[in-house]
């Protein structure tokens, strides 16, 4: 195969950390080429030195053998570099066209820019209507958007961050068809996701990176889900176990919840009922954008209902906020992680009394006692393999996935009643993945009613007793999640609110 990239010895560090080092690899034209590694592998970092956000130290690239040292996106989209990153870019009030427009350096005029996207659209299998907004499409057609975007740039090379994220079964399989097409056309990908079935099936090399050194170059095909993982981790994988466990006393139910959006892109929340019991997991699945959000705060009191749509152990909280709901058990972490579940500048002992102040008892006679807040913060570290300095570093400073880690892990260490989890996983890779779902499972066997909300379908499958699908606001009749097929589940996430599910 002819070599379109080749990346030498490239080294990139910051404060206390080495990021890459040392780092060597090829990817030919034509080839879907994976990175694959844990959350601080460095994977982010050399992508954005590919895509020229972030300048190595040391080390040369070369795209076509020509020395390539794109200094900022711009000179790398002139050089056929595209990417299409896991959160979109997008201008909701826009529409798909002028949002395009906007990434062009010499846009056409918009009818001639309509024209293109429909036929660029239409031949790789990804329909668009360029006059829509943005506003109104589902998260699925806003990544086509992105995607047509980079290919109106006739790029050489594709970079994907998590992709399927967001997307239901079918449309996984279309997008699959799409890069297939684009293979054969002789465009690389580089394809970065945590989904290792899906590096399986579809990737010809994977590189596999480990607190920044290049662990080793393979054929994913001839390789397992569990070899890739622990290649990653650099030992055993753990596989969470369940505990079986009798569903005993319904601990959260909601009756006929109807809740506006407070977005004007939001998703209205439409006759919302379903019952959770002590020791059970609801798994509630669907494509982003169709009120997981929404759901989110209206059970964790961000968003306020008629007292009577929500119940605790029989008692009305439809009305409280989040501090009396957590007095009595009710926890949440919501998606968003920096901004929303953590404050960006606040130390991580700081973020750990936020939300942990009451139910820790990190306030005494009206203050914060810091060395119990400390303590608390250090536990999570502890016990989640948080990776980070120390308890002082601030929530900004660390990866995604390892915030993520922190965040879910402050909610379980407070031993609620009912914890509503957003995406638990988003972005986390797969040892801590494991981790996070272990300790979900570990919740409910001790008697914790927990809700899992999330767009990862492999996982509510592992760790759920009953699931239910949100679309459009509306959420399917919750049933039992053993033996439910990959069809069945799309069908329910495509909006199927009354159909028999009959179990294989």
């Amino acid at each position: 195969m002819t070599e379109l990239l080749r990346i030498s010895h490239l080294t990139k560090a910051y404060p206390g950390v080495v990021a890459n080092d040392d780092v060597s690899f090829t990817i030919n034209q034509g080839e879907v080429h994976a990175f694959l590694g844990e959350n601080g592998a460095g994977k982010s970092t050399l992508v954005k030195i590919i895509y020229g956000l972030v300048k190595p130290d040391s080390g040369t690239m070369n795209l076509h053998g020509k020395p390539f040292a794109p200094s900022e996106p711009r000179a790398a989209r002139a050089s056929g570099v595209a990417m299409v990153f896991q959160h979109f870019s997008l201008f909701e009030a826009l529409n798909v066209a002028e949002n395009i427009a906007l990434g062009m350096e010499h846009p056409p005029k918009m009818h001639a820019l309509a024209q293109r996207i429909r036929q660029m659209s239409e031949n790789y299998g990804l329909p668009l209507d360029p006059y829509r907004t943005v506003g109104d499409l589902s998260a699925g057609e806003r990544q086509r958007v992105e995607i047509i975007r980079c290919l109106l740039q006739n790029p050489k090379l594709l970079i994907m961050d998590e992709p399927t994220s967001v997307l239901t079964p079918q449309e996984v399989q279309i997008l699959f068809q799409t890069l297939e097409k684009l293979k054969k056309e002789g465009t690389s990908i580089l394809y970065i996701s945590h989904k290792l079935e899906e590096i399986r099936r579809l990737c010809d090399t994977a590189t596999i990176l480990r607190l920044g050194k290049k662990v080793t170059t393979c054929n994913p095909r001839k390789e397992t889900t569990r070899a890739l993982a622990e290649m990653m981790v650099g030992g055993t994988l753990h596989i969470p176990e369940r505990t079986p466990h009798a569903a005993t006393e319904v601990v959260l139910g909601v009756q006929s919840l109807n809740l506006r959006s407070v977005s004007a892109f939001g998703t209205a929340l439409k006759d919302i009922s379903f019952k959770v019991h002590a020791g059970e997991i609801l798994g509630i699945g669907g494509v982003a954008g169709n009120g997981q959000d929404e759901l989110t705060a209206a059970l964790s009191g961000e968003l306020k209902t008629t007292a009577e749509m929500v119940q605790f152990k029989g008692k009305s909280i439809g009305h409280l906020g989040p501090p009396a709901r957590r007095d009595l058990g009710v926890l949440a972490a919501p998606e968003e992680r920096l901004g929303h579940a953590a404050a960006p500048d606040m130390s991580l002992t700081e973020n750990a009394m936020l939300t942990g102040a009451r139910r820790k008892g990190l306030v005494q006679k009206g203050f914060l006692d810091w060395p119990k807040s400390r303590n608390f913060a250090e536990a999570v570290i502890s016990r989640f393999d948080v990776r980070t300095p120390g308890p002082d570093n601030a929530a900004r400073a660390l990866s995604g996935g390892n915030l993520q880690k922190f965040v879910i892990g402050r909610e379980v260490l407070q031993d609620p009643d009912v914890l509503v989890v957003n995406q638990p996983t988003w972005g986390v890779d797969a040892s801590a993945a494991a981790d996070i779902r272990q300790a979900l499972l570990d919740l409910a066997a001790n008697g914790a009613a927990v809700i899992v909300i999330s767009q990862d379908l492999d996982e509510l499958m592992e760790i759920s007793d009953t699931f239910a699908a949100l679309n459009e606001g509306r959420l399917t009749k919750p049933v039992p999640a053993q033996g439910l097929t990959v069809d069945q589940i799309g069908l329910m996430m495509g909006g199927a609110h009354d159909m028999e599910i009959a179990h294989v």
